[in-house]
């Protein structure tokens, strides 16, 4: 090669390389897996009966958090939190109630493209069954019933889906995989309610989102489709609707599914002052081996904390030992935190 030459190939590679190791520096401070998933609650009481009578979950903690720690982590000046965390299979709820301040009720007419819309997907082994237990438990539908995607869409066509919605009006999802489609472990006939998938989350454009889940915290995309037809309306109960679906995953826990709505575009935007107490604030929690430098990260990239930057906790009685709560560009809660030592956190590293 010649000089010249060489100098060309070189003054290109620079570049690349350069955006490789950055990479690399940024990894160590990216999440490595969703640990579980908060829902706000009003009454923890009959929500953990719920999550368990109907859905099979199994309560494994039950807590309550005060002090200047919590408030400075969750944004909530004189916060009383009461956290119940619910596993089914491997995966992990948090079922979150203020006890003061309480936050406002989550809008009655909310919509599946509202940009404050988030669900988990429980996975199901039957559907025909699971309907029938849902229907037996009085549940509120948030689908005109059971959709089965169309074979003509090649990564949705064979899935079986419903949403409703549980007794504080969180939109749920239960979901069906035919064989082929989904982990090998949806595939178990043992149980009916098998676990968590992932958890959904409507926004206003995927690109914007990517440069969080992906490029922030380091989640990788597993898939991505776009849906739309009579059984995709009848699902979300939006008419015309046309999605774009793109599915990230971390290295363990359920994914993060961001659903932008191509058509309508109607859906409105989070409320500016939204609080961790409103109950419609969702929290994805995801463990970092570094909260600080996630908090930093976050900052030069200009999304919002809620925290009031990395918080240590001294009593970490909620299994972890640093967090920081954060927005994304929808106003989405995602929490980082880090495992504190013997914590009862199900996600690792």
């Amino acid at each position: 090669m010649r000089p010249h030459a060489r100098n060309v190939f070189a003054a290109a590679l620079l570049p690349v390389l350069w955006l490789l190791l950055a990479g690399a520096a940024r990894a160590a401070a990216l999440a490595s897996a969703v640990d579980s998933v908060g829902i706000p609650v009003s009454d923890a009481d009959r929500a953990a009966a719920f999550y368990s009578e109907v859905l099979s979950f199994e309560k494994v903690a039950d807590r309550e958090v005060a002090g200047p720690d919590y408030e400075h982590l969750f944004g909530v000046f004189g916060m009383r939190l009461r956290m119940v965390r619910m596993r089914l299979g491997d995966e992990s709820i948090e079922l979150m109630q203020f006890l003061t301040p309480r936050g406002r009720p989550m809008p009655a007419d909310t919509r599946a493209n509202d940009r404050w819309f988030q669900h988990i997907a429980i996975i199901v082994s039957d559907m025909d069954r699971a309907y029938a237990r849902l229907r037996e438990h009085g549940v509120e539908h948030a689908s005109t019933g059971p959709q089965l995607l169309p074979a003509w869409n090649p990564n949705a066509g064979g899935i079986s889906a419903f949403y409703f919605r549980d007794p504080d009006g969180n939109f749920l999802e239960v979901l069906n995989f035919p064989p082929g489609k989904g982990a090998p472990r949806w595939q178990a006939e043992d149980r009916l309610f098998l676990g968590i998938d992932h958890t959904a989350i409507a926004v206003a454009d995927t690109d914007s989102s990517l440069a969080f889940y992906r490029d922030m915290l380091g989640m990788t995309i597993a898939g991505s489709s776009e849906n739309f037809g009579i059984e995709q309306e009848r699902l979300n109960n939006v008419f015309g609707a046309r999605l774009r679906i793109t599915a990230l995953r971390a290295a363990s826990g359920p994914g993060v599914e961001l659903l932008e709505y191509l058509a309508p575009r109607a859906g409105r935007p989070a409320p500016a002052d939204t609080a961790a107490n409103d109950r419609w604030h969702w929290q994805t929690n995801m463990v970092t081996g570094d909260v600080a430098a996630a908090a930093e990260t976050a900052l030069r990239r200009r999304f919002d904390w809620v925290s009031s930057g990395a918080v240590t906790l001294e009593n970490p009685a909620l299994g972890f030992g640093q967090g920081l709560l954060l927005r994304d560009p929808d106003g989405h809660g995602v929490m980082v935190l880090t495992a504190a030592p013997g914590g009862e956190r199900v996600a690792r590293p």
